[in-house]
């Protein structure tokens, strides 16, 4: 079942977006060569915490972190640990918070230091995605209107679209009804207005295909090339959307 949330909901779910964006503000202080992802996973926690919210993915089916850290090409679900950021990475952050038991799912892909210009196409048009997606979102709309500017904008720009992962519905559970794919499945759902949806494209410079580490949880691509990835959680609205974690 699709949830259309009320009023009460939708402002719970705004707070929780304006406290996923300030997380992500704290955590770009210290993002910089040197730094190891179990360092930011601990300033992501101690900072959800002090806000009076809740880390989403510790302890999400066993995951044993407050922020997924992917790197170079991991496409999702990085645990962090021991491995320290170095220059010319790109890392990707998807960051999940509650507030009152409402959620807000963002992600972020940061360029570090230098990396070749098609790298930081493959960022910059990922992100230019997900607009091209969100453009698409009004009271109405289908599902397979999203899906499809994702897919056209990334194959235009010469990426592949991983089509093994896909958006969500998200309010009081993290993933909710409906997927919100990257990729054309000729869904045809309407969005209602109070619709609340995390779109994420997730797009590789190489081949779409991927693989999961030995952890269970690490998806890294097949070729072994870069992946980025950018997410928001909007709101449907009568004649358009709200972005609520910001841009």
């Amino acid at each position: 079942m699709i949830n259309i949330k009320s009023d009460r909901e939708i402002e719970l779910m705004r707070i929780a977006g304006k406290y996923n964006q300030l997380t992500f503000k704290e955590l770009e202080k210290y993002l910089k060569p040197g730094i190891s992802t179990g360092k930011l996973d601990k300033i992501v926690y101690d900072f959800i915490i002090k806000n009076g919210c809740v880390p989403s993915t510790l302890g999400y089916q066993g995951y044993p972190a407050s922020v997924c850290i992917s790197i170079n090409d991991e496409v999702v679900h990085g645990i962090p640990g021991k491995r320290v950021i170095k220059d010319g990475d790109i890392v990707s952050i998807d960051l999940v918070l509650s507030y009152k038991g409402y959620h807000a799912d963002a992600t972020r892909t940061y360029i570090i230091g230098n990396v070749p210009l098609e790298v930081k196409k493959l960022v910059d048009n990922t992100k230019n995605a997900f607009y091209e997606g969100v453009k698409q979102v009004k009271e109405g709309a289908r599902i397979c209107d999203i899906s499809r500017a994702i897919e056209k904008y990334a194959h235009e720009h010469g990426l592949s679209v991983v089509e093994e992962l896909v958006g969500h519905g998200i309010g009081s559970a993290m993933h909710e009804k409906p997927d919100i794919p990257n990729f054309n499945t000729n869904d045809y759902t309407k969005l209602k207005a109070g619709m609340t949806i995390a779109i994420e494209p997730m797009l590789n410079l190489g081949s779409k295909h991927i693989y999961v580490e030995d952890d269970d949880w690490t998806v890294k691509t097949f070729d072994g090339k870069p992946s980025a990835h950018y997410e928001n959680t909007v709101l449907v609205t009568k004649d358009g959307y709200e972005i609520l974690t910001g841009d």
